[in-house]
């Protein structure tokens, strides 16, 4: 098999066939409209604008002198599967699968955890291609903290359950995580998960804790406010 394209399979880019041919450039304003790309758009301007997670996060970003822009660094594209986003990390950009995100609060889903994986890129060295630990690590970050596992979502997919459920949602979903976008056998998949699920589990930045609602997610984003004041007080 050709290298490159082994190399496009091992890092699950067989996912986003538009990174592979270019086409992820802006079309025109006719082709755009009345598409799903308009309607992706459209969503994505009012996460950036309402959500309080994608607020807090391009905030934190901004202050690490990573400032996100709306133009630059997302694309509305078709995917493959049922795969709803992706981070690149060659082009620092966050794709959106317009074809698989139809609702708005997908969208704010979507964009929330693919941002956390873009201020992991900005705030740390990660290895995305070559470290197992590194995207293990970003993986349970953005379950965690996204709203991936909140309540009202596990029941949406007819999951319950009560001691730890979170940790378990936030393992599981990591793991799959991994597994769509790289090679690996799910031993290898697990054990990377495993070995830092505690640590990365915990970190909670820029959000100071976990979100599991809307509510908490404003809170948080008051208090990352706030803390700005303050320091341009001191």
């Amino acid at each position: 098999m050709d290298q490159n394209k082994q190399n496009e399979e091992d890092y699950g880019y067989q996912l986003f066939p538009e990174r592979n041919t270019g086409r992820f450039k802006k079309g025109s304003v006719a082709e755009s409209l009345f598409t799903f790309n308009h309607k992706c758009q459209v969503m994505l301007k009012v996460a950036l604008d309402t959500s309080p997670y994608a607020k807090l996060l391009l905030g934190a970003m901004k202050q690490s002198g990573c400032t996100v822009y709306k133009e630059r660094h997302f694309s509305c594209e078709d995917c493959d599967g049922i795969v709803s986003g992706g981070f690149d990390a060659t082009t620092s950009q966050i794709v959106l699968c317009q074809n698989n995100i139809h609702q708005q609060a997908h969208m704010n889903r979507v964009v929330t955890h693919e941002l956390i994986h873009s201020f992991d890129h900005c705030r740390a060295h990660v290895d995305w291609f070559d470290n197992f630990k590194h995207l293990a690590c970003s993986e349970i970050r953005a379950a965690n903290l996204s709203g991936d596992c909140s309540f009202s979502n596990e029941l949406s997919r007819f999951k319950f359950g009560l001691k730890q459920h979170h940790q378990e949602c936030v393992r599981d979903r990591a793991l799959r995580s991994v597994l769509a976008v790289r090679k690996v056998s799910r031993e290898e998949a697990e054990k990377a998960v495993d070995e830092v699920f505690e640590s990365c589990f915990n970190d909670h930045e820029p959000f100071g804790r976990i979100p599991h609602s809307k509510n908490d997610a404003k809170y948080a984003y008051r208090d990352f406010q706030n803390r700005d004041r303050y320091y341009a007080n001191l």
